[in-house]
């Protein structure tokens, strides 16, 4: 089976890439958000490989990062769930997004998706949650709730997640937010932490 491959870019298409190895161009299916990390036709480029076989076909999934192919792999464990509908979830939301949004319980989230609908939502939730652990950060922890400031290290952010939730943020939107400043200022208390997070949100980061 090919677990990496590395060559040149020759082209991309709706849904998938033509890579040059040797001469040899292999069609790789991919997320959209793995082809915008590509460089352009004539750039050299590696893709960890997701091979897959049926009885009609041997189709090579690409991913820019093994990351991203973990998540695939959890994607394909939920009933209803082809490669086709997980890379089209990969291609709306991140994997940190994912997490987020089954720990939350956030199944509209999913719908950003093309070919996902409220109830693969709701069932994403129910069949995901419990496979996050290995994908698991603190940051995602402390966005979803119901964990201790122990738990996550750092009180300011849960506390300034919660303030924001108050104000009738979305507490997964509104947890990137909180978490992005924070890694940009990370001794910044609670009451500096909330109010560089309203600005972000000003300049359109959440919404």
């Amino acid at each position: 089976m090919i677990g990496k491959l590395t060559g040149t870019i020759d082209s991309f298409y709706d849904g998938f890439l033509i890579l040059d190895v040797g001469g040899v161009g292999y069609r790789v299916f991919c997320s959209a958000k793995t082809a915008s990390k590509m460089p352009a036709a004539g750039g050299s480029a590696s893709l960890w490989i997701e091979t897959q076989v049926r009885e009609d076909h041997i189709h090579l999934i690409g991913f820019a990062d093994t990351v991203e192919q973990q998540m695939f792999g959890l994607l394909s464990t939920v009933q209803g769930v082809g490669a086709k509908v997980a890379l089209a979830i990969l291609s709306a939301l991140t994997p940190n997004d994912i997490q987020m949004a089954v720990m939350s319980g956030d199944g509209k989230a999913f719908t950003r998706a093309s070919g996902v609908g409220p109830k693969l939502g709701v069932r994403l939730i129910t069949e995901l949650k419990g496979k996050m652990g290995a994908l698991g950060s603190n940051e995602t922890m402390a966005v979803i709730g119901g964990t201790s400031p122990a738990a996550t290290g750092n009180p300011a952010m849960e506390e300034a997640i919660s303030a924001l939730a108050n104000l009738g943020y979305a507490r997964i939107e509104a947890g990137m937010v909180v978490a992005n400043v924070l890694r940009q200022n990370p001794d910044t208390e609670t009451s500096e932490l909330i109010r560089l997070s309203l600005k972000e949100i000003g300049k359109g980061k959440i919404g």
